[in-house]
């Protein structure tokens, strides 16, 4: 079954916002310390041609949350991409009772909750948060739902 797109996670969706911005202002940004420019052109490579980005409610509130530390002029251009990014990806909503509910709450919190609730074969979780690759791996009930972008881009250097 080929991919449709995306689930991404809160560290890559900041990656993303702020590599559109400019590559440059990723060195810059103190969440991004263990990312480089590359990271960025690997994040871009990998889910243009599916197409499609999805996000929770949860996932970009904590994206907002993490671009709003920022100064400005930063701050405004960060939010207006994120604006751009929010208009041309698809949001999914899932209830907090729901993502509460799941047995990895406790342990990984509502927004990672959420994700595993959301992800699926033909739209997978793109993430560099290892425990919840590995649960979303382990919650898997055929095809991967879950995609470990650190693995992935360290396959490719």
């Amino acid at each position: 079954m080929p991919i449709s797109g995306y689930f991404i996670d809160t560290n890559l969706l900041v990656l993303l916002v702020v590599g559109r911005v400019g590559r440059e202002h990723i060195a810059r940004h103190r969440r991004l310390r263990a990312y480089t420019a590359e990271d960025y052109d690997a994040l871009h490579d990998l889910i243009e041609p599916a197409g499609r980005v999805f996000v929770t409610p949860n996932t970009l509130t904590e994206t907002s949350n993490l671009l709003g530390q920022h100064g400005e002029p930063e701050r405004s251009r960060l939010f207006e991409m994120l604006r751009l990014v929010i208009q041309s990806s698809e949001e999914v909503v899932i209830a907090s009772d729901r993502a509460a509910s799941n047995s990895e709450f406790v342990r990984l919190g509502i927004t990672d909750a959420a994700l595993l609730e959301a992800a699926t074969e033909d739209t997978p979780l793109l993430t560099v948060d290892l425990d919840l690759y590995l649960t979303a791996m382990q919650n898997s009930r055929n095809a991967p739902a879950a995609v470990n972008f650190i693995a992935l881009r360290n396959s490719w250097r």
